[in-house]
């Protein structure tokens, strides 16, 4: 057991070591691409009037979204009225799409297990 701590101790060593010393370029190199996003001035009074910005702008979409959303459902329902016009090709990109869900399903419950298979950490 020391013998793994002495190994997490000294790849934190490291990883502290590497962020001081190109944290800094890697920071301005990022804020240099990104520059168009930025908004002037920086402070924090601009943080929360965007973020207020954000939240109201997403709650004014919410019409929107929920007029799409029994659109998506009509076609869904009139899919499965005509299943039997369905191409295969329709019913394997829905299968595929399902096993996409159930796999990242699978994958939160690994990670909301502390990324064991077999059960919860105790």
């Amino acid at each position: 057991m020391a013998s793994k701590l002495q190994q997490l101790q000294s790849k934190a060593c490291q990883a502290s070591k590497f962020v001081s010393k190109h944290g800094t370029a890697y920071y301005k190199q990022l804020l240099e691409q990104n520059k168009q996003y930025i908004q002037e001035p920086p402070t924090v009074e601009k943080c929360n009037e965007l973020s207020k910005q954000l939240f109201y702008t997403r709650l004014a979409s919410i019409p929107g979204r929920y007029e799409s959303f029994w659109k998506e459902l009509d076609y869904v329902k009139g899919l499965w009225r005509n299943r039997g016009e369905l191409k295969v090709e329709d019913a394997g990109i829905a299968t595929l799409f399902g096993l996409e869900c159930f796999a990242w399903f699978c994958a939160g419950e690994i990670v909301g297990r502390g990324f064991t298979f077999t059960g919860y950490h105790v």
